[in-house]
C-alpha cells in the first residue's frame, strides 16, 4: 500500500510539474487566446492588434481584492483610453459569474472567463488556492504588435492601476 501511495504522489507530482508553465517574458510574443467575456462576447488578442492592452489576471470575481483592483482599473479607465490603451480582465470564473460581477461594479471593460484554464496556463498564472484552481493575480501589458512589454508578477490591488498607467508612460 506504501508503495502505491508514493508511486501515486510521485506521478501526481511529475504531472503537477509537467502542466506548470512559465510565463512569457518581457519582448516575448504575447500568447494567443480567445475567451467569451461577460456579455457572450468572443475577444482574441488579435482584436487588440496595434493597440497597447493591460491584459490582468484576478482569482475570483467579487472578493475584496479583485473588487478592489477591478474598480481602481474602472475609476481610472478614461486614462487608459486617453494613451490608447484597453483594459481586460481574466479569471477562471464562468461567463455568468463575470457577467453578475461587471453590473454590480459597472465595469467598463471585457472580463473573459478562463473556464478551461487554457490561458491562465498559457500565461503561467494558473496556480491554486485551498485546492481549487484559481488564476493568480498578474498583470500583463502588451504592445501594439503583440508583444510583453511588462509583467507584474506581485500586485498590490490597492496600487496596481496608478503602477501600470506610470510604466505606460514610459513604455509609450
Amino acid at each position: 500500500m506504501k508503495t502505491v501511495l508514493n508511486s501515486l504522489l510521485a506521478l501526481t507530482a511529475s504531472t503537477l510539474i509537467t502542466l506548470a508553465v512559465a510565463a512569457p517574458k518581457e519582448g516575448e510574443n504575447a500568447p494567443e487566446f480567445r475567451l467569451q467575456d461577460q456579455n457572450n462576447q468572443w475577444h482574441s488578442l488579435e482584436d487588440f492588434a496595434g493597440q497597447w492592452l493591460v491584459l490582468y489576471f484576478y482569482p475570483k470575481a467579487d472578493t475584496p481584492g479583485c473588487t478592489t483592483e477591478a474598480c481602481e482599473f474602472r475609476d481610472n479607465i478614461f486614462a487608459f483610453e486617453d494613451m490608447g490603451a484597453a483594459i481586460v480582465g481574466v479569471s477562471l470564473d464562468d461567463v455568468s459569474s463575470q457577467k453578475e460581477f461587471a453590473e454590480k461594479y459597472h465595469l467598463p471593460f471585457p472580463l473573459l472567463s478562463d473556464a478551461q484554464q487554457q490561458v491562465a496556463t498559457e500565461y503561467g498564472v494558473l496556480t491554486s488556492f485551498r485546492d481549487m484552481p484559481v488564476a493568480s493575480r498578474q498583470t500583463f501589458v502588451i504592445d501594439p504588435s503583440g508583444k510583453i512589454a511588462k509583467h507584474y508578477e506581485q500586485v498590490d490591488p490597492e496600487t496596481h492601476t496608478q503602477q501600470v498607467l506610470e510604466d505606460l508612460k514610459t513604455l509609450m
